[in-house]
């Protein structure tokens, strides 16, 4: 009984286990309050995404704009005080885009917004001038296969979800070549449209013949739908000038706060810094980078230098291969053991609500807690589940990972069309998201241990 007794007085007098519900906000409380603070305390972060968003524009892996935007990110960088900023090289692929056109020729005359999607091959010339199969699901395409054949199939597929209509993105053109179709048509993936086409990544199969693949708008597309259920003809004339030219070398752009006690550990946080070649790519991801940056600057401006190191980074070649964030991986794959958290910030910059995490239950745990000192700005909910594609080759290695969670209502209106420019962010919701990044950033680096991986 009297060492029951023991125990339990000290349990009550003695501090609580870093690991302990509270003990984090506890100790990291004031400093995050500093964080947050300093990171509305100005427009910086949106006045330097601007920059990037208005002087480079749009920013296709092997375009002489995207590599002018990484000399600027490592000048800048340099001129910040960032230590050990470097370039990482990363070959990448290089599609271009060619002129390219739709015209419905029957039952009207009418130029049709579009886009074509990326990877597409081009049309002869003239281009290619077909009757339309309006088609729904894949089930459908299947139960009208004799009629697509010769056919331009149009899939008129309404938003869901991302991940699960972007399918037909990905995938369409094999569909519809196994079918016969001469080519593909794609309502545009999003849920709201002002005739605004989307581009985004396509894949051909070595199973099925290669056809051309272009994005209209919503507002067509359901248009020709309409038409097809009167009965009406429909006949669209597509050009596209789709070409793949060989890899050419490009870039990750990095630099980092130095650890002042565990340099060799790691938290690496960033976005990718290449676009689609249409509109700005401020949101997609020139937001995600810069929110990143910005984070790591805030942190250096208040003096806070952290157990460990935490490096940003800016990955190409994200929109059409993957490329840097494999060789991120491939790179530092030594030292994959002592990455202690990857976090990255790939779905837009408007008002963060927190995280997804995906790691183990006892680093579930701790991560909680530091999402804990986010209430005050809504970014406290840290759910199960969460990376991106450029940390997702090195999470595969075991690294944890994270991605930002926002508001993303407005995300897939702009998602790869001519719209994703700076004017419809902002800056407030840019600082917040700063502020997210920058305290989560820091507490992890600083805390005596990392994360538990197991």
């Amino acid at each position: 009984m009297k060492h029951r007794m023991t125990i339990l007085l000290l349990a009550l007098v003695l501090p609580a286990p870093l690991g302990a519900q509270g003990a984090i906000a506890e100790r990291y409380r004031a400093a995050a309050d500093r964080i947050i603070a300093a990171a509305l305390s100005d427009s910086a972060a949106y006045a330097r995404l601007a920059v990037l968003a208005d002087r480079f524009g749009s920013r296709l892996s092997g375009s002489p704009s995207l590599e002018r935007a990484l000399d600027w990110m490592l000048d800048e960088m340099r001129r910040d005080g960032l230590d050990s900023v470097r370039a990482e090289p990363v070959m990448v692929p290089v599609w271009v885009r060619g002129d390219e056109s739709a015209e419905l020729l029957e039952p009207r005359p009418r130029r049709l917004p579009m886009l074509g999607l990326g990877g597409t091959i081009a049309t002869p010339a003239a281009g290619i001038t077909a009757p339309v199969l309006v088609v729904t699901s894949w089930d459908d395409l299947a139960a009208r296969r004799a009629e697509a054949r010769g056919a331009i199939v149009l899939f008129d597929v309404p938003f869901t979800t991302y991940g699960q209509t972007v399918r037909y993105r990905a995938q369409g053109a094999i569909a519809a070549a196994r079918v016969g179709a001469v080519a593909a048509l794609l309502r545009s993936v999003t849920p709201y449209s002002q005739q605004t086409p989307h581009t985004g990544q396509m894949v051909y199969a070595d199973s099925a013949p290669r056809i051309p693949f272009a994005a209209i708008t919503v507002e067509d597309a359901t248009q020709l739908h309409r038409m097809q259920d009167r009965g009406d003809r429909i006949v669209v004339r597509l050009r596209t000038g789709g070409h793949t030219l060989p890899d050419a070398p490009s870039r990750n752009v990095m630099g980092q706060l130095t650890g002042r006690e565990r340099p060799d550990e790691v938290v690496v946080m960033g976005g990718h810094t290449d676009s689609w070649d249409v509109g700005q790519g401020a949101m997609d991801d020139g937001g995600g980078v810069v929110v990143a940056w910005e984070a790591l600057r805030v942190l250096q401006r208040l003096g806070l230098t952290p157990r460990r190191t935490i490096r940003v980074v800016g990955w190409v070649n994200e929109e059409n291969g993957g490329r840097g964030g494999e060789a991120y991986r491939d790179a530092h794959r030594a030292e994959a053991a002592r990455h202690v958290l990857a976090i990255e910030s790939d779905g837009g910059v408007f008002a963060p609500r927190g995280f997804g995490f995906t790691g183990s239950d006892s680093a579930f745990a701790i991560v909680r807690q530091v999402g804990a000192l986010l209430a005050g700005v809504g970014a406290d909910s840290i759910t199960r589940g969460g990376g991106g594609s450029d940390i997702g080759p090195i999470m595969r290695d075991g690294v944890p990972g994270m991605g930002l969670d926002v508001d993303d209502a407005r995300y897939f209106w702009y998602h790869h069309t001519d719209a994703d420019t700076i004017d419809k962010l902002d800056p407030r919701e840019i600082g917040l998201c700063v502020a997210a990044m920058a305290v989560m950033a820091y507490v992890i680096a600083d805390l005596p241990e990392p994360p538990p991986r197991q």
